[in-house]
């Protein structure tokens, strides 16, 4: 499962740094950088200008990764998600005509709304009556006036919270046998919120500097911290209990010895750690 992002990343230089533009969106200066994940691992971190679509070079960088994925897993099943950003007639047909399957936010508008218009006042008299939220979810086949090549499977969410009707709609190249609606937007989906968490690490944590600083953390949650509890931690988390520590270190011309002290709170981790990565990276005999 591949999952496409985009994301603002400000930089401290204010408006002067070249090729950063206002963006109305996130109210500052800033670039437009596109993500693309599977599951943790990063697989593509292109810096934009914050003047282009939020879809701008995804077909590209989609069609360079699936072709390397593919060279090495050519009958692997390949599935794009993406917010609504990328609900774009280029990228739909492109994977349509490359065997990838995709789930994309779709943006809402007053013929979609307008369409499902029955079961938002279905739910809104359930809502009134349970004094609960309420929901349900609904097949459309959809075409845009003029920006879609053709028709188009939309799964609508009809729901309704507190004092007010909050439709939702995904577009997908999924067929109802493969995936009903419920399950295509609430469990393959809504799975994407955790997308979030990659480029808040990429971001916040990490300062959007260096690539390879989110992809070795990464690496060393996969094979120095299995079975540690920090095996799941966020960088921000790693950088905090594992990585600002004191210590001594001293450097020879074959390795680097960090002596730790006894009473360190993650003296008896770090021996574990440097034992996995021992046990996974060693090379093959």
């Amino acid at each position: 499962m591949a999952q496409c992002a985009g994301g603002s990343r400000k930089n401290a230089t204010a408006n002067t740094q070249e090729g950063r533009f206002f963006h109305g969106y996130y109210g500052n200066y800033c670039y437009l950088p596109l993500y693309i994940f599977a599951g943790d691992f990063l697989l593509c971190a292109k810096l934009r200008t914050s003047d282009k679509d939020g879809a701008a070079g995804s077909v590209e960088e989609a069609q360079r990764i699936v072709a390397r994925i593919r060279k090495r897993w050519p009958n692997v099943r390949l599935v794009l998600r993406a917010d609504s950003g990328f609900a774009r007639d280029e990228l739909m047909t492109w994977c349509e005509a490359n065997r990838v399957d995709y789930v994309l936010g779709l943006a809402k508008n007053d013929r979609l709304v307008a369409m499902i218009a029955p079961q938002l006042e279905d739910v809104r008299r359930e809502a009134e009556r349970t004094g609960q939220a309420a929901r349900s979810f609904w097949e459309l086949r959809y075409r845009t006036l003029d920006s879609w090549s053709c028709e188009r499977r939309v799964v609508a969410k009809a729901e309704h919270l507190g004092d007010k009707s909050n439709p939702r709609f995904v577009v997908t190249s999924f067929s109802p046998l493969e995936h009903q609606a419920r399950s295509l937007y609430e469990d393959l989906y809504c799975a994407r919120g955790d997308m979030e968490n990659r480029i808040k690490e990429q971001q916040l944590y990490l300062f959007a500097d260096r690539t390879s600083a989110y992809t070795l953390i990464n690496l060393l949650r996969h094979f120095g911290l299995r079975g540690t509890e920090l095996e799941r931690a966020q960088s921000g988390t790693i950088r905090t209990k594992l990585f600002k520590v004191g210590a001594l270190v001293r450097v020879s011309v074959r390795r680097v010895v960090l002596s730790l002290s006894a009473a360190s709170p993650v003296h008896e981790l770090f021996g574990r750690i440097a034992a996995a990565l021992q046990m996974n990276l060693a090379p093959a005999a």
